[in-house]
């Protein structure tokens, strides 16, 4: 910076305001700084910036599956948030994998970033909680915060509901619940929504079935077991716990000679951006991934600036049916 004040013609501290307040300077003052620093090829030292403030003006996001573009929405709608703030966002996927998920949380921890924001694997939170111990400020997106850690959600056992409830809608008494393992708290949430739908009409039965993963793979196998029962031990609807595993679903019936949605109608979960893009497009739960995103950067920039103000709670959005072809 001094460098550039003595090429500029200017003092120290007017190279500052260019810098971080250009508002202030003059208009051909800047002009004359900003041709200096690219003369010089001047890139301010950020890591040191971050140390004399004592705080960074970036935020890290650790996700756990990019493939999912429901996700993507969420990168959205923090950066979205973030950038009312001036503050900038770096982002990480751990791709579904705990030890990287782990490893990008205390790469943020350690050059200090000023917060972090984490869609977590259906894992313990060890790294995480041991990380809020520490002081990093740390919001939960898809996920339901605690006692000490801000959380926002989408209603899963809603999204199974309405699902279900649609399905029942057109006329379906024979419904099919796929999804797995069940151990994902997701996955179980919307079974339950799926049972309750049921259970409040008679004469609909639900058959349910667990799958290794909620991937198109699963889904295609899926397909193949339902196309080699007779058409009376079908189900007529089916309600897939995700778009992939629905897609999967969809094109093994349709080989088979099945029918979407004449002899099953199916219905999918997250709205991914393909879901109105193949054969038959699927009817979909949207979550309300972009809005999950502004709230999850609105609760973390609130922690950051008011810390002594923040009360640490969890936000629960309602998901959507978005009605497609496939039911």
């Amino acid at each position: 910076m001094k460098d550039v004040a003595v090429h500029a013609g200017v003092s120290l501290g007017t190279v500052s305001n260019v810098l971080n307040n250009p508002s202030v300077v003059s208009d051909a003052t800047r002009e004359r700084v900003e041709e200096a620093i690219a003369e010089l090829g001047f890139v301010r030292n950020g890591a040191a910036r971050m140390l004399a403030a004592g705080r960074s003006d970036t935020v890290g996001f650790v996700v756990v599956d990019l493939g999912n573009s429901f996700f993507l929405d969420i990168e959205r709608g923090i950066e979205a948030g973030l950038d009312e703030q001036g503050k900038r966002l770096v982002l990480a996927n751990s791709d579904v994998d705990f030890q990287k998920q782990t490893a990008h949380l205390e790469l943020f921890e350690e050059t200090q970033l000023g917060g972090v924001i984490l869609a977590p694997l259906d894992a313990p939170l060890d790294a995480a909680d041991a990380a809020r111990e520490r002081g990093m400020p740390l919001v939960l997106v898809n996920w339901p915060g605690g006692d000490d850690t801000c959380g926002v959600q989408a209603d899963d056992e809603h999204g199974g509901y309405i699902a279900a409830q649609h399905l029942i809608a057109q006329g379906r008494t024979r419904l099919m619940f796929s999804g797995g393992p069940f151990s994902l708290h997701a996955v179980a949430s919307r079974l339950r929504g799926a049972e309750r739908a049921v259970a409040e009409s008679p004469g609909v039965s639900l058959e349910v079935v667990e799958t290794e993963r909620i991937t198109v793979r699963g889904g295609t196998a899926l397909g193949d077991e339902l196309a080699a029962r007779s058409p009376h031990h079908r189900p007529n609807g089916l309600v897939a716990a995700a778009d992939a595993l629905a897609a999967g679903a969809i094109h093994s019936l349709q080989v088979a000679g099945i029918r979407v949605p004449e002899d099953i109608a199916v219905v999918g979960h997250d709205n991914n951006h393909f879901a109105h893009d193949t054969a038959v497009p699927i009817t979909s739960v949207a979550q309300p991934g972009h809005d999950m995103g502004l709230t999850a950067a609105a609760l973390l920039l609130e922690e950051i600036l008011a810390p002594d103000e923040h009360t640490h709670r969890t936000v629960t959005m309602q998901p959507s049916l978005v009605v497609r072809a496939s039911s």
